[in-house]
């Protein structure tokens, strides 16, 4: 099987040139030449005679344009080889999906119109041809029969791309002259280019040489066994298998394997496909491998022969194609998956461009659309790689929005960062655990984010002063105070604003490692950074506060003039005005600060921090035991008769559960303000409430996991009692 590209610059015949591959190996029905020959004298481009190019541009913005746009694939077959070719568009802005065409061919014919001769995008794709890996080159010069088949002009633009080809490190290509149209070269030699002497390996025509050359499958053999694992075969409980396809090399039963990035080590015992066990598995196939030891191996892991083991790092160089009509905002974090890996990357600025007319290397701060650069990527954690050179499976990556999911760049891995194998975790005795335990509290992010104007500030500042005078050891991150130090360094662009919060988010991480509860109020206007922030944080320590207040409401209260001079114009890539703000999806804690105080906004933040901390079993078990024997009291003593019991939120049952849960945890402080104005709460948005029916109490908006249940049997007693609070389970007593 051999899969190759046709590309170029924008009507060189490409679609043309596949047609003719498709005529002449009678791959085409008759109800499809018949409808070939229909459609040529309606849409074709060649008078009255058949337009090859319709049989893959099928389209009807393709048709009509008589362009490619999309890539197109199509399959045929000769008696020596199988065939899978890909059209790819010739215009600059679908370059990506050139991309996408060639990261899977194993030969490029590049295509030049005889009479424009080599232009920009000729250089661009056998750049990039080049670049992803393709190392068999034809340079078909089409459409001869427009320039009388001159011996002249095709060797002037042999001549021309040839220094081209050089200055970019393409060391060979093969020539022909063709016209896709008359069939002239295409299965045998033309007799209008007499003039023309094949290279002796070439064969007489473009099929023979598509025919005989040598697929990258054959040289995959020869090099170490790597297998990325894409799936874990476990049809019961007798059988464990690792399935994916061989990148490269060979494997048989008994060969010692190591399973990376974890450095297991392992033997292989059987090689299963559907038909039956193999003796040797090569590259190109796929397969499942079973070991003889048990060993920790999933998806995203690398099989490789354990004597010569692929690297393992987390910073690279790279080059990067960028495929999105946004650009790159430097050190944003976006997908990066590479073989059957996908890991959070950063990449930043690059390092530079390279300009496919002149290969020269120019400055610059990002990557546009179709732009090719060189710039340095890291990634959340270690992955299993090799230079895109060496192997293509474990050297190729694209990137991936987080938030769309669109793909906006393919890449080749050039090596790892010397600082990546030299920087080493260093083993500290004093665990943040332990860190913690010494100040008797849970650490945690609480991160506050809103419009400028929201509020974020005074409350986070409310939250720590009753935080701190609760004994808790906090830490307040404010937006306006670490742009004196920290981040003086950097404006307001897209690109540092996102710098500004990443480098906030790994303090935050250090601060938390430390024990201490960390309360950073800043803009953060994208959900990415946020959530990357997010990330760096162990589950259920990060808490997002949306400060949620209308534009027109902050802009109002502009207690900075900040507003004033963003509409003026004095004041670029402001928040709200003219850099967009992405609220949050799922926050923790919303605040809407149209409908409550400063201060009763800190009230409510401390009261779900107090939460955290009273996660304990026992205590679980005592408040749930407490409201079960409240219930009995409520019933027995007459207050409140069994209609007033069946309605949620009464009032005087709600008092009862206060005052009894207060004497059993005297110095609870989530209890603490609940004493000083119940029936007023109850009115209010929230409050604590007691439903004496099914047992259940909560503060606020129906929040299932704060819930203290006590059911009662038919004759009143408590049979069970069970509280939900954050990272405690249901205790029964």
């Amino acid at each position: 099987m051999l899969r190759f590209i046709t590309c170029g610059s924008v009507d060189d015949g490409k679609s043309t040139l596949i047609g003719r591959l498709l005529y002449d190996s009678k791959m085409i029905f008759e109800d499809q030449l018949a409808a070939l020959e229909a459609d040529s004298k309606k849409v074709g481009t060649q008078g009255q005679g058949i337009d090859f190019a319709l049989l893959v541009d099928g389209l009807a913005a393709e048709r009509e344009q008589g362009i490619t746009i999309d890539v197109a694939y199509r399959f045929f077959n000769t008696e020596k080889r199988k065939f899978i070719v890909a059209d790819t568009p010739g215009h600059e802005q679908y370059t990506r999906n050139m991309v996408t065409g060639a990261s899977t061919a194993d030969l490029a014919v590049i295509l030049i119109d005889a009479r424009k001769g080599v232009l920009t995008q000729t250089r661009r794709h056998s750049f990039l041809a080049h670049l992803i890996g393709i190392r068999n080159i034809v340079l078909a010069v089409n459409k001869m029969d427009l320039v009388d088949y001159s011996q002249t002009r095709f060797d002037e633009i042999v001549a021309d791309y040839r220094a081209f080809a050089s200055s970019i490190g393409i060391e060979s290509f093969v020539a022909l002259p063709i016209s896709g149209y008359m069939g002239d070269n295409i299965t045998t030699l033309s007799d209008n280019t007499p003039w023309y002497q094949a290279p002796a390996y070439f064969g007489r025509s473009l099929v023979d040489h598509l025919e005989t050359v040598e697929v990258d499958t054959t040289r995959d053999l020869a090099k170490p066994f790597r297998m990325p694992v894409q799936w874990v075969n476990r049809p019961n409980l007798d059988f464990r298998g690792f399935a994916g396809l061989i990148a490269s090399g060979s494997i048989r039963p008994g060969d010692a394997i190591r399973v990376l990035p974890s450095g297991k080590t392992s033997t292989v015992t059987r090689i299963v496909t559907l038909d039956d066990d193999l003796d040797e598995a090569v590259a190109g196939q796929s397969v499942t491998l079973t070991f003889a030891d048990e060993i920790d191996c999933s998806r995203g892991d690398v099989i490789a022969l354990a004597d010569n083991p692929p690297q393992v790092a987390d910073q690279f160089e790279a080059s990067v194609v960028w495929m999105a009509d946004s650009p790159l905002i430097p050190g944003r974090a976006y997908w990066l998956k590479i073989g059957t890996q996908t890991v959070s990357a950063t990449v930043q600025a690059p390092k530079y461009t390279i300009n496919v007319n002149t290969m020269e290397h120019c400055a610059a701060k990002t990557l546009e659309l179709n732009a090719i650069g060189v710039a340095e990527i890291t990634t959340d954690r270690p992955i299993t790689f090799e230079p895109y050179a060496d192997n293509r499976a474990l050297g190729g990556f694209i990137l991936i929005d987080k938030i769309g999911n669109g793909t906006v760049a393919a890449g080749m891995l050039h090596f790892s960062l010397r600082r990546a194998q030299n920087v080493h975790w260093q083993a500290l005795d004093v665990t943040r655990e332990a860190r913690a335990e010494i100040k008797n509290q849970r650490p945690g992010v609480l991160w506050f984010t809103g419009l400028s104007g929201s509020g974020k500030s005074t409350i986070a500042n409310l939250v720590e002063k009753k935080l701190h005078a609760l004994g808790k050891h906090t830490f307040l991150l404010d937006g306006d105070n670490v742009r004196h130090g920290l981040n003086k360094d950097l404006g307001f662009t897209e690109a540092d604003r996102i710098e500004n919060i990443r480098r906030v988010g790994e303090v935050a991480r250090l601060m938390t490692d430390a024990g201490l509860i960390v309360l950073t109020a800043f803009i953060s206007p994208f959900r990415a950074e946020r959530d990357l922030a997010r990330s760096l944080t162990p589950e259920g320590e990060f808490f997002e506060v949306f400060i949620d207040t209308p534009l027109d409401v902050a802009e109002a209260r502009d207690v900075k003039g900040l507003y004033k001079k963003a509409r003026s114009g004095a004041l670029k890539n402001f928040t709200g005005i003219d850099s967009p703000y992405e609220a949050p999806q799922n926050p923790e804690i919303r605040i809407d600060t149209t409908k409550i105080s400063a201060a009763d906004a800190a009230e409510m933040i401390c009261d779900a921090m107090n939460g955290i901390e009273l996660n304990d079993a026992d205590l679980a078990a005592e408040l749930a035991y407490a409201a079960g024997q409240l219930l009995l009291n409520v019933r027995e003593s007459g207050l409140v008769t069994g209609k007033a019991l069946g309605k949620a939120g009464d009032a005087t049952a709600n008092q009862f559960l206060v005052h009894a849960l207060r004497q059993q945890r005297v110095e609870d402080s989530l209890l603490s303000e609940e004493e000083k104005d119940n029936f007023a709460r109850l009115d209010q948005s929230r409050a604590w409430i007691i439903d004496p029916v099914d047992g259940t109490r909560e503060y606020g908006e129906a929040r299932a996991d704060w819930a203290v249940h006590a059911g009662l049997a038919g004759d009143g007693a408590p049979v069970l009692g069970a509280v939900a609070l954050p990272g405690a389970a249901a205790v029964p007593r």
